[in-house]
């Protein structure tokens, strides 16, 4: 039984391992002074986002790119409280070009027909996704611009991070997400590209319009952003590119509750059952398989089926691993900060993880104030 565990740790260790040298090959883009010609339509769907929309709509007045190359599309999802307010005494006050849609609904997926019904009223050739409760960087369409003028590209990925203070909750929400991201990027460098983030996401209208948009995959709520990656790569026409640059940034914010929290993550969980190819799948079973001999590893030593010896060393030995890629991809994102709390995260992940894993398969989730099934 303890070589079984063994076995396991070894698998996971090779996969982390895999992912760090992937890390590495995906370089930072040092963005060059480039003239802007790039035109972007910005996709910005929202429900309900009265308190997260001020600081958004700030960021995005700060933006430094010419004003008539890119336009904001928002797509109110049936919002019930100030937001249409809130963007239109905004759109009065500045310069920008903003229209706001009401969202067109065809499918299970609100998020999915927000940015369909946007992307057939918008005009301009680069969609860029992002999110209401979204802080975007000064530059971030001047990089963007950059990297497109600089490489063949039609789809690129982005970092995304959470904005935290210094409660070990958010922290703990912060250390997991950069796991996200560790993966994210980890897999382009090794061309085994298989997630992304809505919320820094870009691609041509024509490679939109080309492999149908969301069609096949409408009748799950959310993935909007890894299923539209999966379809692009499908079609191996495309140049899938990964924009790792510290000043293209996006950030967010962790959720405020442990309910939240877990049915953020069976939501996250939830699309795991539609990846497509080994990969991604042998390497979400390696990490539940993993965490899941963490957790039942205690009740073993109780009853005598494994030995104390090996408890220790897969606990510790997945501590130290893990924090190879967190650490180099906090670095990347200068959220160094949140290793403060990585000892006591590190115990709590597993069973977080389990429980989030299993109960996916169940359970709905809530999202936006609505109730999904898996």
């Amino acid at each position: 039984m303890d070589a079984a565990f063994y076995i396991n740790l070894g698998i996971y260790i090779l996969f982390i391992i895999i992912l760090c040298v992937g890390f590495h090959k995906v370089k930072l883009f040092e963005s060059e002074i480039t003239d802007a010609k790039t035109r972007f339509s910005i996709i910005i769907p929202f429900r309900n986002e009265a308190e997260n929309l001020p600081q958004l709509l700030q960021s995005l007045a700060l933006i430094d790119y010419p004003i008539h190359l890119f336009e904001l599309c928002f797509v109110n999802d049936a919002s019930k409280d100030r937001s249409v307010e809130i963007i239109n005494n905004f759109k009065k006050e500045c310069a920008l070009n903003i229209s706001i849609t009401n969202n067109q609904r065809s499918t299970q997926s609100p998020k999915k027909d927000a940015i369909t019904t946007a992307i057939n009223q918008s005009n301009f050739e680069w969609i860029v996704t992002t999110d209401a409760d979204c802080l975007l960087p000064t530059n971030w369409l001047s990089i963007l611009n950059s990297f497109i003028l600089s490489n063949e590209v039609d789809f690129i990925a982005s970092a995304v991070a959470y904005r935290t203070n210094t409660s070990f909750f958010e922290n703990f929400q912060a250390l997991d997400f950069l796991s996200l991201q560790a993966i994210t990027i980890g897999a382009f460098g090794i061309d085994k590209a298989f997630m992304c983030n809505g919320a820094n996401l870009a691609y041509k209208r024509l490679v939109f319009k080309e492999i149908n948009g969301f069609e096949g995959n409408s009748n799950m709520a959310s993935g909007d952003d890894v299923f539209l990656l999966q379809k692009v790569i499908q079609q191996k026409k495309f140049n899938v590119n990964y924009l790792k640059s510290k000043a293209h940034i996006v950030e967010t914010f962790p959720v405020n509750n442990l309910k939240d929290l877990f049915s953020q993550r069976i939501r996250w969980a939830s699309k795991t059952k539609a990846y497509r190819g080994y990969f991604p799948k042998f390497l979400a079973l390696s990490v539940f398989l993993v965490n899941l001999s963490l957790v039942i590893s205690l009740p073993f030593l109780a009853f005598g089926i494994l030995k104390i010896e090996t408890i220790i060393f897969i606990w510790i030995g997945k501590l130290l691993i893990d924090a190879l890629p967190l650490y180099q991809t906090a670095q990347f994102m200068r959220q160094t900060q949140a290793f403060k709390y990585y000892a006591l995260s590190a115990i709590i992940y597993p069973f977080f993880v389990v429980i989030s894993a299993l109960t996916s398969f169940f359970k709905t989730f809530e999202w936006k104030e609505r109730t999904f099934n898996n």
